[in-house]
């Protein structure tokens, strides 16, 4: 792999701190009060030098949604012969820990709250977010049904079921309720508990398959 040259470095960091000071900025403002200004500003760069990164704030709210999304994702950049099991824990656990930041919970209450009156910013949201991480789950539960490893007839519905099954309850309650946010344990609970479900209801091996799960749990 070739080393980056600094001034590459220094660009990519540049970029990173304005995609961490928009995420604190819309959290903390909404979408409509954020201002490019504030954004430079809590990254520590001049307005011109934002602008040369993202050239609207539109375009800065779609890339701040898509890095941990995609980031998330690439558990399933792996080859085919990759135990299926391992790679849906994985993504339990990098969704998790994206979706419950105290940031991305508030980001997620803002726009909820904006939805009505700014319908295109939900749409942004969805289609930058969830609908995204969905899409990539889905074809990762199509392609584990095409290897015999997953009994599925709709692999959309599947990845709804996994989604909703790992991690639904405790988020929710995080959204309605800001000092609520779930300790590491009850993590656990769910997402454990929620792939259990998940293995039993659509595993061609259900037994092999769960005897993996436990022993990850057991390692983690």
């Amino acid at each position: 792999m070739t080393a980056l040259s600094r001034r590459e470095q220094n660009r990519l960091e540049k970029r990173q701190r304005a995609l961490d000071a928009a995420l604190t900025v819309f959290s903390e403002n909404g979408y409509a009060a954020a201002t490019m200004d504030a954004i430079a500003a809590a990254a520590g760069l001049t307005k011109p030098t934002l602008y040369q990164y993202f050239d609207s704030k539109e375009a800065l709210f779609q890339a701040m949604m898509l890095v941990p999304r995609d980031t998330m994702l690439t558990v399933f950049d792996a080859p085919a012969d990759t135990c299926h099991v391992t790679q849906l824990w994985r993504f339990s656990w990098a969704y998790a820990e994206v979706v419950m930041q105290p940031q991305f919970l508030a980001l997620a209450r803002l726009v909820i709250g904006d939805a009505q009156r700014s319908p295109d910013l939900g749409r942004a949201y969805q289609a930058s977010g969830p609908d995204r991480v969905l899409d990539g789950l889905a074809r990762f539960m199509a392609d584990q049904a095409t290897l015999g490893r997953l009994q599925i007839d709709d692999a959309e519905l599947a990845a709804e079921d996994f989604w909703g099954l790992i991690l639904s309850s405790p988020r929710n309650t995080a959204l309605h309720v800001p000092n609520a946010l779930p300790d590491r344990q009850t993590l656990e609970r769910y997402v454990n508990n929620g792939q259990r479900v998940f293995l039993r209801a659509y595993s061609t091996k259900p037994a092999k398959d769960l005897a993996v799960l436990e022993t990850l749990i057991a390692q983690n």
